[in-house]
C-alpha cells in the first residue's frame, strides 16, 4: 500500500494480525520527518470501533484525553452560547488524541520492516509500483492510502479535489499554561469555537501543553492567500494583519492570535465530490482521504481508520479471492462515507452561514 497515514497503518495492522504480509511505502524519510498536526476526536462507533477490531483499544485509552470532549461555543462579541464540561467519569464517546501519538501507536503495533520510508511513488502499471528513484516493486493488491493528492487514485477515477471556498490559517500558542494562564483558562481543556459571519476562530488544547488556533475564512477564493495582504514571510506582521481581519471581535479573541508564536501555516481546503464511487477494479482500491476527502469537521480520520480495518477484515476472510473482498469493502465504504460526507458538507455550510453560531448551536442542541 502507499501512504503511512492512519488508514494505511490501520490496514497494515489488520493484515499483520491475520498473518498476511503487507508493505507500506511512505515518501517521508522517517516517522518524525514532519509534524502530524493537532488533535483528533475519535468517535465510539467509527474510529474507536476500528481500534477495537485492531486489538488496540486499551492502548488508545491510555493516550486519549477525556477532557478533550469539553466544548465552548461563543459569538464574536463574547456571548457564550454553549459550555459542555466533561465529568471525570464520562464515557469516552469522542475523546481527543494527538494525531502523532495515534500514528505512533499504529506504527509500534507493526513489525519494523512493514513501513518502507523514503519511497516516493510516481506511478503504477501492470502490477508494478514505480518510485521516484527509478526503482520498482511488484504488488498483488495496490491500496492508495496516500491522502488528498493521491497518486493511486488516477488508477480508478478522474476525480480530483476542488476548493470549497474555505481558507484556514493555523497558529500555535506553546506551553500556554505557563506563558498565558489567562488565555489557558479561557480556552479550557478541549475545544473553543468562536463563530462569526464568514469567519471563525477555533482554539484546541493539545496533549503537549500547546493550544492550536485555526482561523477560517469562508466564501473566499482559492487564491485568497495571495490577495489577503497577510505577509506570511514576516510572522509578526502576519499576526498583526490577522488581528486586523478580526476587527470588532472581543479583544480576548484577538489576544489569542497575538499570543501565537511564529508557526503560521496557510491551508486551502479542498474536497472530493460527495458520494464519489468507481467501478471495482481488480488489483487496486483506496482508503481515507484518497477515496473521500471531506471538509475538516471531524469525520476524515474516523473514516480512514475504519476503512483500513474493514478492508483488512474483508481480505482476511476472502474465500472468493482478493477481487471479491475489495468489492465487498468498496460497497460498504461507498455507502458509509457518502453519509459522512453529506453531513460534513452540511456542517461546513452552517459554519459559512451569516448566523453560524446559532446554526451550530441548533445542530448540537436540536429541538
Amino acid at each position: 500500500m502507499v501512504g503511512a497515514g492512519l488508514g494505511g497503518l490501520a490496514l497494515a495492522r489488520m493484515l499483520h494480525v491475520n498473518g498476511i504480509d503487507a508493505v507500506v511505502y511512505e515518501r517521508d524519510s522517517s516517522r518524525d520527518a514532519r509534524g502530524q498536526g493537532g488533535m483528533l476526536d475519535l468517535h465510539s462507533g467509527t474510529g474507536q470501533r476500528a481500534l477495537r477490531e485492531a486489538g488496540l483499544i486499551e492502548q488508545f485509552h491510555a493516550i486519549a484525553r477525556r477532557a478533550g470532549q469539553d466544548m465552548r461555543l461563543l459569538q464574536p462579541d463574547g456571548t457564550l452560547l454553549l459550555q459542555e464540561d466533561t465529568p471525570d467519569d464520562a464515557p469516552l464517546e469522542r475523546p481527543e488524541v494527538d494525531r502523532a501519538d495515534l500514528r505512533d501507536l499504529l506504527l509500534d503495533s507493526l513489525p519494523g520492516h512493514t513501513v518502507r520510508w523514503g519511497c516516493a511513488v510516481e506511478s503504477a502499471d501492470d502490477g508494478l509500483l514505480y518510485f521516484a528513484d527509478g526503482s520498482c516493486a511488484p504488488y498483488d493488491l495496490l491500496v492508495g492510502a496516500d491522502g488528498a493528492n493521491s497518486r493511486v487514485r488516477a488508477q480508478l477515477t478522474d476525480a480530483r479535489p476542488t476548493h470549497i471556498g474555505q481558507n484556514v490559517v493555523e497558529l500555535v500558542i506553546p506551553d500556554i499554561d505557563r506563558t498565558h494562564p489567562d488565555l489557558a483558562a479561557m480556552v479550557g481543556r478541549g475545544n473553543y469555537w468562536v463563530l462569526g459571519a464568514g469567519q471563525s476562530l477555533a482554539a484546541q488544547r493539545n496533549g503537549d501543553g500547546c493550544v492550536r488556533v485555526g482561523l477560517s475564512f469562508y466564501n473566499t477564493a482559492e487564491d485568497w492567500f495571495a490577495t489577503s495582504g497577510i505577509p506570511f514571510g514576516d510572522p509578526a506582521a502576519a499576526r498583526a494583519r490577522l488581528i486586523d481581519l478580526f476587527a470588532g471581535w472581543d479583544p480576548r479573541f484577538t489576544a489569542l492570535i497575538a499570543a501565537c508564536d511564529d508557526t503560521i501555516l496557510p491551508r486551502s481546503i479542498t474536497t472530493l465530490p460527495v458520494g464519489l464511487t468507481w467501478p471495482s477494479t481488480p488489483g487496486v482500491t483506496l482508503v481515507g482521504d484518497a477515496a473521500h476527502l471531506m471538509p475538516p469537521v471531524g469525520q476524515g480520520a474516523n473514516m480512514a481508520l475504519l476503512d483500513g480495518v474493514l478492508l483488512g477484515l474483508a481480505l482476511a476472510a476472502c474465500p472468493d479471492g482478493i477481487p471479491a473482498a475489495v468489492e465487498e469493502y468498496e460497497r460498504e465504504m461507498f455507502e458509509r462515507t457518502s453519509a459522512a460526507g453529506r453531513q460534513s458538507a452540511r456542517i461546513k455550510e452552517l459554519l459559512a452561514s451569516p448566523d453560524a453560531a446559532r446554526h451550530i448551536l441548533a445542530f448540537f442542541q436540536p429541538g
